[in-house]
């Protein structure tokens, strides 16, 4: 009889009993009509590294209640999986090849891929070793990647789908930009950090100058997003800005003319009561600049330099610019004062960069049906949040119903399925894509141009003879594919037994601050 020895050694009989588990397939779940299910699936983690304390905790819970219902007699299925995490996971590769004196630029798109790929081999792999060493029940042979080729394919057939219905749309709108990833992100991606900082009043004089006035003064944090300036307005209640309503003042520095409009949005308790509108680089600008028909003037690159619309300081960053226009100013004696200011200002939750809100071209989803939906669902108790005060700030924050931009300036992703055709007419296409229900276009005025969007990623680029079509470059948001992986990892859109059987899925456990995502 082999000698049991003194104390437990986990080391030694863990691996040895999960493997067994594993072998026999205890934790593979099959639909069974005869008997109730109970699913969860994991939130899949970002493939930018290795696990930490906080999925440790999560996937326990997760494990707790899996067994838990096993035991009870349920059909429990646990699936398991990684996230391809856009942002965060280009930003890694993008630091190991700067490491080694390379750029994703110098690569191109197709080998920069290829790299990224070697890292989720490495770091998926590793993450899905340390699920199992916790001792995590979950179905292995149903382990996903929100890449995989199922799974991608779902993501171009959710987006056909909600294309088709109008639910999707290209536009021109102020999205907040990262200089540092060269990104569109959402506003979840762009959290708010109080910073020091300071608050400059400007002086901006009358084009004709009566006498004894010295203009308009105006206060701003930003002193250079004065260069996109095309109007300075004023609340028509406000006493200390009468009959200035209609008058032109002079931008300074750049010697522009700007109409001085009057709009009930102007804070009269904010600095002097007159506001800067800069409409493409401030979101209540932009609004501003809709209802008042003004210009829109964008002055800041991808990059975060100033682009030649800025004049003289073209190809600044932001701060050495706000440095030197403000020292400019001074030296017209413009600056009127200076004030010390705690500052809340959205930063990028993945590189920390201060974002830079500006005026673009970016892909959006209409959320207002949407987002209705899913606050019925918490309402109408479909779906429960536990604890239920959580509920309250979920409501909240999808009952402002923004709009949803969902493309990113990546090339690790899923790619958005829109081509571009500037030169070809509607027969053009008809003959193209004639009995093909996948594909769906729609003319583009204000570019001049067709719209094309199909599921088929291989769409041929000599499709229109004659022609030129392009692949948008953009990818989705990781978010798109993630809201999808309850049911896309079921075989979704295809009508499999797994989706009928576990799907609604019985429970979700996650941090409380991405609940509304």
């Amino acid at each position: 009889m082999k000698e049991i020895p003194p104390r437990y050694n986990p080391q030694e009989r863990e691996q040895v009993i999960y493997s067994k588990w594993e072998k026999e397939g205890f934790f593979h779940a099959e639909p069974n009509p005869g008997k109730k299910p109970f699913s969860i699936v994991i939130p899949p983690p970002n493939v930018t590294g290795i696990l930490h304390m906080g999925h440790a905790l999560n996937n326990t819970l997760q494990d707790i209640l899996i067994r838990w219902k096993r035991m009870q007699g349920f059909v429990s299925l646990w699936v398991p999986g990684t996230d391809h995490a856009g942002i965060a996971t280009q930003n890694v590769v993008e630091r190991k090849l700067r490491a080694k004196g390379k750029s994703r630029q110098e690569l191109g798109r197709e080998a920069f891929v290829r790299e990224v790929w070697d890292w989720r081999e490495q770091y998926g792999n590793t993450i899905i070793s340390q699920l199992k060493r916790l001792g995590s029940s979950c179905d292995w042979q149903r382990t996903r990647f929100t890449m995989d080729k199922g799974l991608s394919e779902a993501v171009l057939e959710a987006f056909v789908r909600l294309y088709k219905k109008g639910f999707i749309y290209r536009g021109n709108y102020i999205i907040n930009w990262c200089p540092r990833c060269q990104t569109a992100l959402s506003d979840e991606e762009a959290p708010h950090v109080s910073v020091h900082g300071k608050l400059y009043y400007i002086k901006y004089p009358f084009k004709q100058r009566a006498k004894g006035s010295k203009g308009i003064v105006v206060a701003t944090t930003r002193p250079e997003t004065m260069l996109g300036d095309t109007a300075v307005a004023i609340n028509p209640e406000d006493p200390r800005h009468k009959g200035q309503g209609g008058k032109i003042v002079i931008l300074p520095l750049l010697k522009r003319e700007l109409p001085v409009i009057e709009d009930s949005y102007v804070d009269t308790e904010f600095g002097t009561g007159a506001l800067k509108v800069t409409p493409a680089h401030d979101p209540n600008d932009y609004e501003v600049a809709r209802r008042q028909n003004l210009p829109m003037i964008n002055i800041i690159n991808p990059d975060g330099t100033l682009n030649d619309s800025a004049g003289p300081y073209q190809g600044l960053k932001i701060l050495p610019a706000r440095k030197r226009v403000v020292a400019d100013l001074e030296a017209l004696e413009l600056v009127d004062q200076v004030e010390d200011r705690e500052i809340d200002l959205a930063h990028s939750d993945r590189s920390k960069t201060p974002i830079e809100p500006c005026l673009a071209d970016q892909w959006f989803v209409k959320m207002e049906h949407l987002a209705q939906s899913a606050m019925d669902a918490v309402s109408d108790a479909r779906v429960k949040i536990v604890p239920p005060r959580y509920a309250r700030g979920y409501l909240d924050w999808l009952s402002e119903k923004r709009d949803w931009p969902v493309s990113r300036q990546l090339w690790w992703g899923h790619q958005i399925p829109i081509w571009y055709a500037p030169t070809a007419s509607e027969d053009d296409l008809k003959r193209a894509f004639a009995g093909r229900d996948d594909v769906v276009w729609q003319r583009d005025d204000e570019h001049q141009q067709w719209l094309i969007c199909a599921q088929e990623v291989d769409l041929p680029e000599d499709a229109i003879a004659g022609h030129e079509i392009t692949r948008e470059v953009d990818v989705l948001d990781t978010w798109f594919s993630s809201a999808l992986w309850p049911h896309s990892t079921l075989g979704w859109p295809d009508k499999t037994s797994e989706l009928d059987y576990f799907y609604p899925t019985s429970t979700l456990i996650t941090n409380r601050d991405i609940i509304t995502l």
